[in-house]
Protein backbone atom coordinates (compact mmCIF):
# COMPACT_ATOMS: atom_id res chain seq x y z
CA UNK A 1 0.00 0.00 0.00
CA UNK A 2 2.84 2.36 0.80
CA UNK A 3 5.94 3.07 -1.26
CA UNK A 4 9.54 3.04 -0.12
CA UNK A 5 10.22 6.02 2.17
CA UNK A 6 13.78 6.44 0.89
CA UNK A 7 12.91 7.06 -2.74
CA UNK A 8 13.55 10.06 -4.96
CA UNK A 9 11.17 12.17 -2.89
CA UNK A 10 13.06 11.77 0.39
CA UNK A 11 14.58 15.27 0.20
CA UNK A 12 11.23 16.83 -0.73
CA UNK A 13 9.48 15.16 2.21
CA UNK A 14 12.28 16.08 4.59
CA UNK A 15 12.15 19.71 3.42
CA UNK A 16 8.38 19.76 3.95
CA UNK A 17 8.66 18.50 7.52
CA UNK A 18 11.54 20.83 8.43
CA UNK A 19 9.81 23.88 6.96
CA UNK A 20 6.56 23.03 8.75
CA UNK A 21 8.12 22.70 12.19
CA UNK A 22 10.47 25.67 11.73
CA UNK A 23 7.49 27.93 11.00
CA UNK A 24 5.62 26.44 13.97
CA UNK A 25 8.63 27.13 16.19
CA UNK A 26 8.86 30.73 14.95
CA UNK A 27 5.20 31.27 15.85
CA UNK A 28 5.88 30.11 19.41
CA UNK A 29 9.15 32.04 19.84
CA UNK A 30 7.67 35.41 18.88
CA UNK A 31 5.09 37.41 20.77
CA UNK A 32 2.10 35.85 19.02
CA UNK A 33 -1.26 34.98 20.57
CA UNK A 34 -0.06 31.36 20.81
CA UNK A 35 2.89 32.32 22.98
CA UNK A 36 0.80 34.67 25.10
CA UNK A 37 -1.73 31.92 25.77
CA UNK A 38 1.07 29.48 26.56
CA UNK A 39 2.69 31.87 29.01
CA UNK A 40 -0.62 32.60 30.71
CA UNK A 41 -1.24 28.88 31.22
CA UNK A 42 -4.10 28.65 28.72
CA UNK A 43 -2.81 25.67 26.72
CA UNK A 44 -5.97 24.71 24.83
CA UNK A 45 -5.29 26.61 21.59
CA UNK A 46 -1.51 26.01 21.54
CA UNK A 47 -2.04 22.25 21.98
CA UNK A 48 -4.80 22.19 19.35
CA UNK A 49 -2.59 24.09 16.93
CA UNK A 50 0.33 21.68 17.40
CA UNK A 51 -2.04 18.71 16.98
CA UNK A 52 -3.43 20.21 13.78
CA UNK A 53 0.09 20.69 12.43
CA UNK A 54 0.91 17.09 13.37
CA UNK A 55 -2.22 15.79 11.60
CA UNK A 56 -1.31 17.76 8.47
CA UNK A 57 2.20 16.26 8.48
CA UNK A 58 0.86 12.73 8.97
CA UNK A 59 -1.63 13.20 6.13
CA UNK A 60 1.16 14.53 3.95
CA UNK A 61 3.20 11.37 4.51
CA UNK A 62 0.14 9.16 4.00
CA UNK A 63 -0.67 10.75 0.64
CA UNK A 64 2.98 10.88 -0.36
CA UNK A 65 3.77 7.24 0.41
CA UNK A 66 0.43 5.67 -0.49
CA UNK A 67 -0.05 3.60 -3.63
CA UNK A 68 -2.15 5.93 -5.81
CA UNK A 69 -3.58 2.99 -7.76
CA UNK A 70 -0.70 1.52 -9.73
CA UNK A 71 -1.59 -1.01 -12.41
CA UNK A 72 1.03 -3.70 -11.81
CA UNK A 73 -0.37 -6.51 -13.96
CA UNK A 74 -3.08 -7.26 -16.51
CA UNK A 75 -5.11 -8.73 -13.64
CA UNK A 76 -5.02 -5.37 -11.84
CA UNK A 77 -6.44 -3.71 -14.93
CA UNK A 78 -9.79 -5.56 -14.69
CA UNK A 79 -10.56 -4.07 -18.06
CA UNK A 80 -14.04 -5.43 -18.71
CA UNK A 81 -15.01 -6.59 -15.21
CA UNK A 82 -18.76 -6.22 -14.79
CA UNK A 83 -19.42 -5.50 -18.50
CA UNK A 84 -21.03 -8.49 -20.15
CA UNK A 85 -21.09 -9.22 -23.87
CA UNK A 86 -24.86 -8.72 -23.84
CA UNK A 87 -24.41 -5.21 -22.45
CA UNK A 88 -21.85 -4.40 -25.11
CA UNK A 89 -24.16 -5.65 -27.85
CA UNK A 90 -26.92 -3.34 -26.58
CA UNK A 91 -24.81 -0.28 -27.26
CA UNK A 92 -25.61 1.42 -30.59
CA UNK A 93 -22.90 1.30 -33.22
CA UNK A 94 -22.82 5.07 -33.32
CA UNK A 95 -22.13 5.42 -29.62
CA UNK A 96 -18.76 6.29 -28.18
CA UNK A 97 -16.04 3.79 -29.12
CA UNK A 98 -14.24 1.69 -26.55
CA UNK A 99 -11.20 -0.38 -27.36
CA UNK A 100 -8.85 -2.37 -25.26
CA UNK A 101 -5.70 -0.34 -24.68
CA UNK A 102 -2.17 -1.36 -23.82
CA UNK A 103 0.29 1.07 -22.35
CA UNK A 104 3.13 1.89 -24.72
CA UNK A 105 5.59 2.03 -21.81
CA UNK A 106 4.78 -0.79 -19.36
CA UNK A 107 2.85 -2.86 -21.97
CA UNK A 108 0.03 -3.61 -19.54
CA UNK A 109 -3.68 -3.30 -20.22
CA UNK A 110 -4.92 0.12 -19.19
CA UNK A 111 -8.30 0.33 -17.48
CA UNK A 112 -10.39 3.30 -18.49
CA UNK A 113 -9.27 6.61 -16.94
CA UNK A 114 -5.77 5.23 -16.26
CA UNK A 115 -2.63 6.95 -17.53
CA UNK A 116 1.06 6.12 -17.49
CA UNK A 117 3.14 8.42 -15.27
CA UNK A 118 6.66 8.99 -16.55
CA UNK A 119 7.89 9.99 -13.07
CA UNK A 120 6.45 6.98 -11.22
CA UNK A 121 7.08 4.54 -14.12
CA UNK A 122 3.61 2.99 -13.70
CA UNK A 123 0.10 3.33 -15.04
CA UNK A 124 -2.21 4.84 -12.42
CA UNK A 125 -5.94 4.11 -12.12
CA UNK A 126 -8.15 7.20 -12.43
CA UNK A 127 -5.04 9.30 -12.91
CA UNK A 128 -5.40 12.93 -11.82
CA UNK A 129 -1.86 14.36 -11.89
CA UNK A 130 1.67 13.84 -10.62
CA UNK A 131 2.29 16.19 -7.71
CA UNK A 132 5.93 17.25 -7.28
CA UNK A 133 5.28 18.49 -3.73
CA UNK A 134 4.26 15.05 -2.45
CA UNK A 135 6.53 13.35 -5.04
CA UNK A 136 3.74 10.94 -5.93
CA UNK A 137 0.84 10.56 -8.31
CA UNK A 138 -2.67 11.48 -7.27
CA UNK A 139 -4.95 8.69 -8.41
CA UNK A 140 -7.85 6.48 -7.49
CA UNK A 141 -6.54 5.27 -4.13
CA UNK A 142 -5.15 8.48 -2.66
CA UNK A 143 -7.15 11.26 -4.35
CA UNK A 144 -9.68 11.61 -1.51
CA UNK A 145 -6.83 11.64 1.01
CA UNK A 146 -5.10 14.32 -1.05
CA UNK A 147 -8.21 16.51 -0.91
CA UNK A 148 -8.54 15.84 2.83
CA UNK A 149 -4.89 16.80 3.27
CA UNK A 150 -5.50 20.07 1.40
CA UNK A 151 -8.47 20.81 3.67
CA UNK A 152 -6.48 20.22 6.87
CA UNK A 153 -3.54 22.17 5.42
CA UNK A 154 -5.86 25.08 4.65
CA UNK A 155 -7.07 25.21 8.26
CA UNK A 156 -3.49 25.02 9.53
CA UNK A 157 -2.30 27.78 7.21
CA UNK A 158 -5.22 30.07 8.04
CA UNK A 159 -4.56 29.65 11.74
CA UNK A 160 -0.81 30.11 11.29
CA UNK A 161 -1.36 33.20 9.12
CA UNK A 162 -3.53 34.77 11.82
CA UNK A 163 -1.03 33.89 14.55
CA UNK A 164 1.88 35.34 12.58
CA UNK A 165 -0.04 38.58 12.04
CA UNK A 166 -0.76 38.81 15.76
CA UNK A 167 2.95 38.61 16.58
CA UNK A 168 4.22 41.70 14.76
CA UNK A 169 5.52 44.25 17.25
CA UNK A 170 5.90 48.01 16.91
CA UNK A 171 9.30 49.61 16.39
CA UNK A 172 10.16 53.29 15.81
CA UNK A 173 12.22 52.61 12.66
CA UNK A 174 12.01 50.13 9.76
CA UNK A 175 15.49 48.84 10.49
CA UNK A 176 14.63 48.06 14.09
CA UNK A 177 11.27 46.63 13.03
CA UNK A 178 12.96 44.21 10.61
CA UNK A 179 15.40 43.13 13.30
CA UNK A 180 12.55 42.39 15.68
CA UNK A 181 10.17 40.83 13.16
CA UNK A 182 12.41 39.51 10.36
CA UNK A 183 11.91 35.79 11.03
CA UNK A 184 8.22 36.28 11.71
CA UNK A 185 7.86 38.26 8.46
CA UNK A 186 9.54 35.42 6.56
CA UNK A 187 7.19 32.88 8.15
CA UNK A 188 4.20 35.14 7.44
CA UNK A 189 5.23 35.43 3.76
CA UNK A 190 5.80 31.69 3.30
CA UNK A 191 2.48 30.85 4.96
CA UNK A 192 0.73 33.46 2.80
CA UNK A 193 2.12 32.01 -0.44
CA UNK A 194 1.19 28.46 0.53
CA UNK A 195 -2.23 29.64 1.63
CA UNK A 196 -2.99 31.04 -1.83
CA UNK A 197 -1.71 27.87 -3.52
CA UNK A 198 -3.73 25.55 -1.25
CA UNK A 199 -6.93 27.60 -1.72
CA UNK A 200 -6.56 27.37 -5.50
CA UNK A 201 -5.72 23.65 -5.40
CA UNK A 202 -8.54 22.73 -3.03
CA UNK A 203 -11.08 24.82 -4.95
CA UNK A 204 -10.11 23.34 -8.31
CA UNK A 205 -10.15 19.76 -7.02
CA UNK A 206 -13.53 20.12 -5.34
CA UNK A 207 -14.88 21.64 -8.55
CA UNK A 208 -13.57 18.77 -10.68
CA UNK A 209 -14.68 16.13 -8.19
CA UNK A 210 -18.22 17.55 -8.19
CA UNK A 211 -18.36 16.80 -11.94
CA UNK A 212 -16.52 13.45 -11.60
CA UNK A 213 -13.63 14.46 -13.80
CA UNK A 214 -9.88 14.62 -13.22
CA UNK A 215 -7.24 17.25 -13.83
CA UNK A 216 -5.80 15.18 -16.66
CA UNK A 217 -9.22 14.70 -18.30
CA UNK A 218 -10.06 18.38 -17.88
CA UNK A 219 -6.79 19.56 -19.43
CA UNK A 220 -6.42 16.91 -22.17
CA UNK A 221 -10.00 16.06 -23.07
CA UNK A 222 -9.36 16.56 -26.80
CA UNK A 223 -6.58 13.94 -26.76
CA UNK A 224 -8.27 11.23 -24.66
CA UNK A 225 -9.82 8.49 -26.78
CA UNK A 226 -12.88 7.86 -24.61
CA UNK A 227 -13.70 11.58 -24.25
CA UNK A 228 -12.81 13.27 -27.53
CA UNK A 229 -15.78 11.64 -29.26
CA UNK A 230 -18.24 12.95 -26.66
CA UNK A 231 -20.27 15.88 -27.81
CA UNK A 232 -19.63 19.33 -26.39
CA UNK A 233 -18.87 19.25 -22.68
CA UNK A 234 -20.51 15.87 -22.16
CA UNK A 235 -18.95 13.82 -19.36
CA UNK A 236 -19.95 10.13 -19.42
CA UNK A 237 -18.90 9.70 -15.77
CA UNK A 238 -20.96 12.56 -14.33
CA UNK A 239 -23.78 11.15 -12.18
CA UNK A 240 -24.87 14.41 -10.59
CA UNK A 241 -23.05 16.53 -8.01
CA UNK A 242 -24.30 14.75 -4.88
CA UNK A 243 -23.65 11.24 -6.24
CA UNK A 244 -20.26 12.32 -7.51
CA UNK A 245 -19.24 13.71 -4.11
CA UNK A 246 -20.65 10.69 -2.28
CA UNK A 247 -18.83 8.28 -4.56
CA UNK A 248 -15.58 10.18 -4.22
CA UNK A 249 -15.49 10.62 -0.44
CA UNK A 250 -17.56 7.69 0.84
CA UNK A 251 -17.19 4.76 -1.60
CA UNK A 252 -13.92 2.96 -0.83
CA UNK A 253 -13.78 0.43 -3.64
CA UNK A 254 -12.38 0.12 -7.13
CA UNK A 255 -14.88 1.50 -9.62
CA UNK A 256 -15.18 -0.21 -13.00
CA UNK A 257 -15.38 2.91 -15.14
CA UNK A 258 -16.04 0.87 -18.28
CA UNK A 259 -19.33 -0.16 -16.68
CA UNK A 260 -20.30 3.46 -15.98
CA UNK A 261 -19.26 4.45 -19.50
CA UNK A 262 -21.32 1.67 -21.13
CA UNK A 263 -24.35 2.39 -18.99
CA UNK A 264 -24.28 6.07 -19.98
CA UNK A 265 -23.83 5.16 -23.61
CA UNK A 266 -26.76 2.74 -23.62
CA UNK A 267 -29.19 5.08 -21.81
CA UNK A 268 -31.82 6.53 -24.12
CA UNK A 269 -31.49 10.23 -24.86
Amino acid sequence: MFKNVFGSGFLVRTAHVILTWVITLILFLHDTDLRKQEESGDLVQPVLFVLLVLVSVLLYFAVSLMDPGFVLSDTDAKFTLGVSEEEQEMIPQTSKPLRQRRCGYCLLQQPMRAKHCQACKHCVRRYDHHCPWIENCVGERNHRWFVLYLGVQLLTLLWGFHMAWSGFSYAPTWELWLRQNGFLLAAFSVVGVFLVVVVLLLGSHLYLVSFNTTTWEFMSRHRISYLKHCGGDENPFDQGMLRNLWGFFCVCRTVVWEQVYFREASDPV
